[in-house]
């Protein structure tokens, strides 16, 4: 049995200890919104925040989660899509297919929780996640424009 806070909601779920965190979310919490992209954590499409870190959940055991940690997941970022990286997806249209865009969502939301005001140079060394669409160029404007909105709305 493992006592998981997901989105806020502390939750007891029966699962083996080895159970990779994006299986638990899926399958025990129904919360199907990380993706599994490749299993081997490389391309991000399984990212969720533990403690406000992106992690990769595909590689990440039930059982590597301590029980005062807190895992949030895309359906836990906003529950109205009102955070500012999800604004800024929508107004710069940045998904193509869209099947990256969680972990895509989740790794530029650690980001800015770590460094407000980002460069190019972080965008590139912490959002290394894969899209096979190629919207990169769009990923870093949108993760700008966040940013942005983020320091508007903390001044105000």
């Amino acid at each position: 049995m493992a006592r998981l806070t997901i989105n806020g909601r502390t939750r007891e779920i029966e699962v083996d200890p080895e159970t990779p965190l994006l299986w638990v979310l899926r399958e025990q919490a129904g919360l199907t919104g990380t993706k599994f992209g490749c299993g081997v954590a490389q391309c991000g499409a399984c990212t969720v925040l533990i403690d406000g870190v992106a992690t990769r959940s595909c590689t990440m055991p039930a059982s590597a989660i301590a029980q005062d940690q807190q895992i949030v997941t895309i359906e836990g970022l906003s529950e109205d899509g009102s955070h500012p990286v999800q604004q800024a997806w929508l107004a710069l249209d940045v998904p193509q297919c869209g099947y990256c865009q969680a972990g895509m969502i989740m790794a530029a939301a650690a980001l800015l929780n770590s460094t407000p005001t980002p460069s190019d140079d972080d965008i590139s060394a912490e959002i290394t996640n894969i899209c096979r669409c190629g919207t990169y160029n769009r990923v870093r404007a949108a993760i700008k424009l966040a940013a942005e909105t983020m320091s508007t709305s903390q001044k105000g």
